[in-house]
Order: C-alpha cells, then sequence, then structure tokens
C-alpha cells in the first residue's frame, strides 16, 4: 500500500517508540537503523520517563495491578481505573521496544516484593484473570522471569469453544470473550516470541480458531456485530478488544509462524480501510479513562499517530500477500 509522504513525515516526527516502527514496518529500513532508534527509547521521551518512576523495589506506583492503596482511596469512585501499576507499566515499556536489560534486577525485585491485588498471590505465577496473566506471561519472558506456572495455565483454562473469558474464572460464563481470547493470544505469541518455546503454538491457534470463525467482528450465534468496540479504535487499547487490535495481532502471528493471512480477516480489513480518513490517518476513535503517568494518552496527536501506524502496517502487509 502506498503511503503518502506528509504521512510518513508525520509519523516519523514522534517519539523513538513509535519512530523504530515506523522506520522497520513501513519504510523497511536497514536493521542496523531502526534498531539505533530503538535503543534511544530508554533514555528519551515516553520510555526515559516511565522508567524514571521505577519504585526501588522494582514496582511502580507501589502495587501489581493497582497502585498502592487505591481501594481504599477516593479514586476507586472515579470513572475508569488508573494506568500506573506495575503491570501496565511493563506492558508499555515492552511494546515501547525498551530492552530487558535496560530494566536491570527488575524481575527479581518484582518477585520479592510484589503481590497481586486477587489472594497474594506471588506476581510472576499469575492469578485469575486472563488479561492480567497474558499481560504477566509476556513481560515475565521479555524479563526472563519464570513463568512456567502460567504457560501451564493457559492450556488448561482455554475453554471448550477454543477461546478464553475472564468471567469464566468466577464461574459467570462458559462461553469465550472476544476481549479476553485476544488478550490471551497476545501474551502467548510474546512468549513464544521472547523464550522460542513453541510449547503453547497449538493453543494459540485453536484460540485464534475462536476469531475467526466469527471473522473477528460477528456473534457465531446470530451473526450480527459482537458489539460497537470492534470498530472503536483507540491508544493505547490497554485489555479491549479492536479490529484494529486484533488484525496487528494476526499479522505479527502470520509473520512469526510464516503462514499466509487467512482470507476470513477480510471483512476486518474492510472495516478498518473504511476508517481511514482521506489523508490517509486514522483518527482516535475513544478512550479509556483513568490516571496515567506519561503515555500517549498525555501527548497531543501520539494516539492518532499510534492508530495511523497500525492501520498502515495492517492494510500494508495484507495488500502485500494477497
Amino acid at each position: 500500500m502506498a503511503i503518502d509522504d506528509a504521512v510518513t513525515d508525520w509519523l516519523l516526527d514522534s517519539d523513538p517508540a513509535l519512530r523504530w516502527q515506523v522506520e522497520r514496518d513501513l519504510l523497511r529500513l536497514p536493521e542496523e537503523q531502526w534498531r539505533a532508534t530503538r535503543a534511544r527509547v530508554a533514555s528519551e521521551g515516553f520510555g526515559a520517563a516511565l522508567l524514571a518512576r521505577q519504585d526501588p523495589d522494582g514496582q511502580w506506583a507501589g502495587g501489581s495491578y493497582f497502585p498502592a492503596g487505591f481501594f481504599t482511596s477516593p479514586e476507586r469512585e472515579q470513572p475508569g481505573q488508573p494506568w500506573v501499576a506495575t503491570t501496565w507499566s511493563l506492558k508499555d515499556l515492552r511494546e515501547w521496544g525498551v530492552e530487558a536489560a535496560e530494566l536491570g534486577d527488575t524481575a527479581d525485585r518484582i518477585a520479592a516484593n510484589s503481590r497481586w491485588d486477587y489472594d497474594d498471590l506471588p506476581y510472576w505465577g499469575g492469578e485469575v484473570d486472563v488479561c492480567i496473566n497474558s499481560f504477566t506471561l509476556a513481560s515475565g519472558a521479555w524479563l526472563g522471569a519464570d513463568v512456567s506456572v502460567l504457560v501451564t495455565w493457559f492450556a488448561e483454562h482455554q475453554l471448550a469453544d477454543g477461546g478464553w473469558n475472564c468471567e469464566a474464572e468466577e464461574g459467570d460464563s462458559v462461553r469465550s470473550s472476544f476481549h479476553s481470547t485476544l488478550n490471551a493470544l497476545r501474551g502467548m505469541l510474546a512468549y513464544e516470541q521472547y523464550t522460542g518455546d513453541d510449547t503453547l503454538r497449538e493453543v494459540r491457534h485453536r484460540g485464534e480458531e475462536y476469531l475467526l470463525e466469527r471473522r473477528l467482528l460477528y456473534r457465531a450465534s446470530t451473526g450480527e456485530r459482537v458489539g460497537d468496540f470492534v470498530g472503536q479504535f483507540i491508544s493505547p487499547s490497554r485489555w479491549r478488544y479492536s479490529a484494529l487490535a486484533a488484525l496487528d495481532y494476526f499479522r505479527e502471528a502470520s509473520l512469526h509462524d510464516g503462514r499466509e493471512p487467512d482470507p476470513r480477516l477480510a471483512d476486518a480489513i474492510a472495516l478498518v480501510r473504511a476508517a481511514r480518513q482521506d489523508d490517509g490517518r486514522w483518527l482516535q476513535g475513544g478512550h479509556l479513562e483513568g490516571r496515567v503517568w506519561f503515555d500517549v494518552d498525555v501527548t497531543p496527536g501520539a494516539p492518532s499517530r499510534w492508530l495511523t501506524l497500525i492501520g498502515t502496517r495492517v492494510l500494508d502487509w495484507w495488500d502485500s500477500v494477497r
């Protein structure tokens, strides 16, 4: 897919966390060039600001998923949730491309000091929420932590229809969720990419079928759209599902596994293509409320830059192989 020069320049005029991905995925610059840009993430912009917020005990905001003191604070009554604790900070740093070595002994410090809000469980063993466990699996693999308990957990908690659902762990559902399933898939793919261990590959492929059978958009029971959220593209997506986030996963998984794109992705591709503005950009279509420290939420124009990067590389991938 042709990329407008003005859009390219706009994307390149950004934080190193985004710029290196533009260089690699859209411009296909030599590896040494985009790696040099990626190496700056830990010392400039988003990455440097978030690393500076780390607590001496290895955590962020004194907590695992929520900040210390959250449940007894007035913030608990506010819309949304804070996105500043350890899980979210690790997720951002990892996805921005920070090298694990930049975090030193963070994995060990978290193992020693961080416990889950649920049942005071040890951090790298995860808890009962599928999405939380997926983020933990990916970040643990990135930092070299022992996440073997979670590797087993994902295989054991896959539902009969092939996906996962956070509500199933509380006995509230026996059907999978688009949100939970996509997060599970992303966590398992990241685990395989970081470790080279393909133990979960068949489990992951079965989970992909859950979404593919529904063409990433529709209910299996009625054929109707599963919800408005599939077409609401936001950055950062945190845990939320959208057609764009799902396609970005399938792009990465296809490249990793050496597979051709599945034709059942076509409807979601059409939805993403239709959301592209005449100037070649995608606009922020929503917002997850809650406190942030330093993230793309607080930088004017950054969410749309991230969405444009993702949308462009998805369509470029699809058009180049179809």
